[in-house]
């Protein structure tokens, strides 16, 4: 199997599931966030929106200089989910790529110092990927604080079976 259609399904599936949270956002909501230090629910959506462009930075780059980045900033529930779907169709298509694409070193860099360099696979997999799951599972906590219905995401939740 390429690497690539290990995964784009992965990607897919991710995906999926964040729209499923992403869509249980209520508009007067956005902004709660349950301490100081905590981000907003419109801070962690547009997050979450913007992961897959880390796919296509890391597929399409040597190295991203982090100093200076921006996220999105979107207002609504409606533009957050325009942007995680525009993202991922230019991640899915960044990631078909030969697997020799995916050995290749990466590295991350702020004010020209290297915080970390492995290889695209590494880093789509630690670094990447495993953004969804963790910042879908703060969006859980917000939503049991503000008594939301948790979306059910490899298995049951306690609100969905």
């Amino acid at each position: 199997m390429k690497i690539s259609e290990f995964l784009i399904p992965q990607l897919q599936q991710e995906v999926a599931l964040t729209e499923k949270f992403l869509q249980r956002i209520p508009t007067d909501k956005l902004d709660y966030k349950p301490h100081e230090r905590s981000m907003t629910i419109r801070q962690i959506a547009n997050h979450l929106s913007e992961i897959p462009v880390w796919i296509t930075g890391t597929m399409e780059a040597e190295s991203l200089d982090v100093a200076g980045y921006k996220s999105p900033d979107n207002s609504t529930v409606e533009d957050i989910i325009k942007e995680l779907k525009k993202n991922t169709t230019a991640a899915e298509t960044s990631l078909k790529k030969s697997d020799k694409e995916f050995e290749r070193s990466w590295k991350m860099i702020k004010d020209g110092e290297t915080l970390f360099e492995m290889p695209k696979f590494n880093v789509l997999q630690s670094m990447v990927m495993n953004q969804f799951p963790h910042h879908r599972a703060q969006l859980g906590v917000y939503f049991r604080l503000l008594d939301i219905s948790v979306p059910a995401t490899y298995g049951p939740s306690a609100d969905e079976s």
